[in-house]
């Protein structure tokens, strides 16, 4: 049914962000049907594969005016998976945060293609319980405050997956999901995520047949892949002494992580809106990228401010899952952390083994580990002696809170 109303009335032109999956296709036909818009799909490759074969031609056979296929996988690495890596970000201790971070580029592109094409709107198929439609609506509002936003999940009477399957028959709507496979899937270049339908029952554990990007460890080689990787001010440049583009790094460890089963997660994670939920995440390049940062920066980075950065690894995860990214706060984090990773160059060396990355050497052209310093043999560098006067002026404190106690007694 189409609406009416002045807000609809002003509505002649959205710029979808499409995927081809069942929320987006429904959503393309009913923002006609109840707008009598014109739909522009707009879709940003940021390493979905196969996925984006027919996206184009399914999105014109369900309405749509024109469609951009924008490849930004580069962009993407660079400017959004690197900076999260260089910051250490996790999110409760467990998510890499794929998708939090590939929703402000997507939405920065609808932005701008609304601009080009002047439209007046753009939409999502983000739900009203999830962290998506804040990361989306956050970087519209960002670019163009005056842009109109369409969430249909928030607008129409449509209530489940089930429903939205319904739907799609009735119309004609060409879907990859089925009933007997409901969970939902999001995939980049970065991770792949799964939630909902099976998972959302904490204690079930994943089917092995939903994985995509990993082998199961036990099905894993016998033998150990070693893989080097070097970096530059905390950012990585090569793998195995070959320096590849971002996009290119990232690809070359998903493989190797995937052939050794790297990079499973399984958390129930605090959603911003405020409910848990639970996320299925495969991340194997990223998982590498991670350890083998940490593994740099412990040679390399000065110990208080080490402690410094780590204590703002919570905010900075934060703000990237609460879709803060065009923030005020972000930009002087974003500075903080590139002022921090300045002496962080060197290379870290792991070992791959049936789903554990450990790290099995690391080594700088300047850094702050000395072995002269550390060993337990004989030294001329370090006075041992000094010591005793440190360990009593730390224990000061100690000590006179020791007496004031004993005094208390008496």
């Amino acid at each position: 049914m189409r609406k009416t109303g002045s807000v609809a009335a002003k509505i002649k032109k959205v710029v979808l962000a499409y995927s081809g999956g069942l929320d987006t296709s429904v959503i393309l036909h009913w923002l006609i049907e109840t707008y009598g818009c014109e739909v522009i799909a707009y879709c940003a490759d940021l390493g979905q594969g196969e996925e984006l074969d027919d996206v184009k031609e399914k999105a014109l056979k369900t309405g749509a005016t024109r469609v951009y296929i924008e490849d930004r996988k580069e962009e993407f690495v660079r400017d959004f998976v690197f900076p999260c890596l260089r910051a250490n970000a996790v999110y409760e201790g467990g998510y890499l945060l794929g998708t939090s971070m590939a929703r402000p580029l997507i939405a920065k592109g609808q932005i701008e293609i609304a601009r080009r094409e002047k439209a007046n709107a753009v939409a999502h198929g983000a739900t009203g319980k999830g962290n998506d439609q804040v990361r989306f609506e956050l970087t519209y509002l960002a670019f163009d405050p005056h842009i109109t936003i369409i969430a249909p999940w928030r607008e129409w009477n449509l209530q489940s997956r089930s429903d939205l399957i319904a739907y799609a028959k009735k119309h004609g709507i060409a879907i990859p999901v089925t009933p007997e496979k409901p969970y939902s899937s999001d995939r980049n270049l970065f991770h792949i995520s799964f939630e909902g339908g099976v998972l959302e029952d904490p204690w079930r554990e994943p089917p092995e047949g939903m994985f995509t990007l990993t082998i199961s460890p036990e099905k894993a080689a016998d033998r150990p892949t070693y893989v080097e990787v070097e970096f530059t001010e905390g950012l990585p440049v090569a793998v195995n002494g070959r320096k590849f583009s971002p996009a290119k790094l990232l690809t070359t460890l998903n493989e190797m992580g995937g052939k050794n089963g790297i990079g499973r997660v399984d958390i129930v994670e605090n959603r911003y809106v405020g409910m848990k939920s639970r996320g299925v995440y495969e991340t194997p390049g990223g998982t590498i990228l991670h350890i083998a940062h940490r593994a740099v920066e412990s040679i390399t980075m000065d110990r208080e401010v080490m402690h410094f950065r780590d204590g703002l690894i919570p905010r900075f995860a934060e703000l990237v899952y609460y879709g803060y990214w065009y923030s005020p706060e972000m930009e002087v984090l974003q500075r903080t952390i590139i002022e921090t990773q300045k002496p962080v160059t060197g290379t870290a060396r792991l070992k791959l083994y049936k789903g554990n990355c450990t790290v099995v050497g690391r080594k700088s052209p300047a850094p702050l580990y000395d072995p002269a310093m550390a060993t337990f043999e004989e030294d001329q560098v370090y006075r041992q002696k000094d010591a005793e006067g440190f360990i009593r002026l730390n224990a000061l404190r100690l000590r006179l809170q020791a007496m004031q106690r004993r005094r208390g007694k008496k």
